[in-house]
């Protein structure tokens, strides 16, 4: 008998029908012995349509200021993973299960007060644990908590994810299998390399890598949470037959593993290739090279909340004057030129030039912290394609790369072949 924590996204409980498979994949579990619980997001597409309720409020009120509440917003959206769990509920109910949903204020989830994006403080698993002995199946909702201030606090998009991390590590669950319309971690997109294949094991730092530069598997929070907490997780298709052979092996279920790096025998040197598109590149052009330059760029940037990524300096020959160049989503661009706009005299910067478009292409691998000639690779195979690289990045286990939005695709097909990722 193990303790099983079931997490369950959006298109697999996007309507009444895939309720019910999803109610067949719990009553596997349950039918086994295991005691489990499990969270769900809100159905398909509904948490988006909530969100345009609320903004779209205040126009129908007459006022052309996109102004609400934050604590009315989490009030709305959070609604939708209420109706999923107590959907969940009545249909485990009607299968024979003692089922009971719960809201994230009536555990509690603690949270900070940053509603639309709060941060998990604590859980008192201490009911559910009692419940699951009992023989009940605690039918969480996700996405939420309860704040300081006794309101609902949402945790953000994909909160659901590290709800259902976090609630596994407070009942020290055995693992925590994610449910999604994928049926695990790829060496890269499939849709881009027909040739990409399935992981049986990813570490947490390579899964953190992949779902940061990335990857759409996991939310990047939930990956974090989980390698704090030693969370053993597994990514699992819940469009599979819930009844198919193996579907309910205790120790190795269909998917992708996301454990410690200790569980891994055969490290490869490189596990996957991630890429992001919608990549801006900024320069500043003659900065003065003196302390404090570097806060007086990022600085103001971070206080408008723009994510700042790939960072390369080019100092000149005397050691004068320096250029500065670094990304941001294609999104924030028009936002951060206005900020470095205003701070130009605090700067000093003679030019500053922008370029949209650009892709990052990202290889990972925990194993190349011990191989030499990892990066010499991935350039010389580029340069064989013709593909300029206009800016890199490097850790212990990552590889990024900017280069020319056209070429994403060539460059994550040749970077997947050129590890070996496409053989068996």
């Amino acid at each position: 008998m193990a303790r099983i924590v079931m997490k369950f996204g959006g298109t697999s409980v996007a309507d009444l029908n895939r309720i019910h498979n999803v109610a067949r994949h719990v009553k596997r579990e349950v039918d086994a012995g295991h005691e489990v619980a499990v969270v769900v997001s809100a159905m398909s597409g509904k948490t988006n349509e909530l969100v345009g309720w609320v903004e779209n409020m205040p126009k129908v009120a007459g006022s052309n200021a996109p102004f609400y509440d934050a604590r009315e917003y989490d009030a709305v959206v959070a609604s939708g993973e209420q109706v999923t769990s107590g959907l969940l509920a009545i249909a485990l109910q009607s299968m024979g299960i003692n089922a009971r949903s719960w809201q994230g204020w009536q555990l509690p989830i603690k949270t900070d007060n940053a509603h639309g994006a709060a941060r998990i403080l604590d859980i008192d698993g201490a009911d559910i644990i009692r419940r699951m002995g009992e023989g009940q199946v605690a039918v969480v909702a996700g996405f939420q908590g309860l704040g300081p201030d006794n309101r609902l606090a949402t945790l953000g998009r994909g909160g659901s994810d590290t709800s259902a991390v976090a609630i596994a590590a407070a009942v020290r669950a055995d693992r925590c299998d994610i449910y999604t319309d994928v049926d695990g971690v790829y060496t890269t997109d499939p849709r881009i390399e027909p040739k990409a294949r399935r992981l049986k094991k990813i570490a947490f730092e390579e899964m953190l890598e992949m779902a940061s530069l990335g990857a759409k598997v996991l939310q990047v929070r939930s990956v974090e949470l989980a390698m704090v907490h030693k969370v053993r997780t597994f990514v699992r298709s819940s469009f599979e037959d819930p009844d198919a052979p193996g579907m309910g092996d205790l120790m190795n279920p269909p998917g992708t593993l996301i454990c410690d790096e200790d569980e891994i025998v055969e490290q490869e040197v490189v596990t996957g290739i991630a890429y992001a598109k919608d990549e801006a590149q900024i320069s500043l052009r003659r900065l003065a090279d003196r302390p404090g330059v570097s806060a007086a760029i990022f600085g103001p940037l971070a206080e408008a909340h723009i994510n700042v990524d790939m960072i390369v300096q080019n100092i000149s020959e005397d050691g004068s004057k320096t250029d500065m160049t670094f990304t941001v989503p294609s999104g924030d661009v028009d936002k951060a030129l206005k900020v470095l706009g205003e701070n130009k005299e605090t700067i000093g910067y003679d030019v500053i030039q922008s370029e949209s478009g650009l892709v990052k292409v990202s290889v990972i691998g925990i194993g190349m912290r011990s191989h030499a000639g990892v990066a010499a690779s991935a350039f010389r195979a580029l340069a064989d394609k013709g593909i300029n690289i206009k800016a890199i990045t490097t850790s212990e286990i990552k590889i990024s790369i900017l280069i020319d939005g056209p070429y994403a695709e060539l460059a994550v097909r040749t970077l997947h072949s050129v590890y070996g990722l496409d053989k068996s």
